[in-house]
């Protein structure tokens, strides 16, 4: 399968477990660039799909995140 059908197959979910999380999307490439920004409140979910413009994404605040290899929380506990 080609590298640019991989990426775009790759999801994550991200449930935001108090106000104010915030969502960055960084580009690929040589340069790696902040290029969109998404703020969830408490209870909010976003389905962020990896492709062939953005090859990492940054989260800040409480959330728990299903991946394809698992559930990680932003936090400690």
């Amino acid at each position: 399968m080609p590298a640019d059908m991989m990426c775009q197959q790759q999801y994550i979910v991200v449930k935001a477990l108090e106000n104010g999380v915030t969502i960055i999307g960084l580009t690929r490439g040589k340069d790696t660039r902040f290029h969109h920004t998404e703020k969830l409140d408490r209870g909010e979910v976003m389905l962020a799909q990896f492709t062939e413009h953005t090859s990492a994404i940054k989260i800040r605040g409480k959330a728990r995140l299903y991946t394809e290899h698992g559930v990680v929380d932003t936090f400690d506990d």
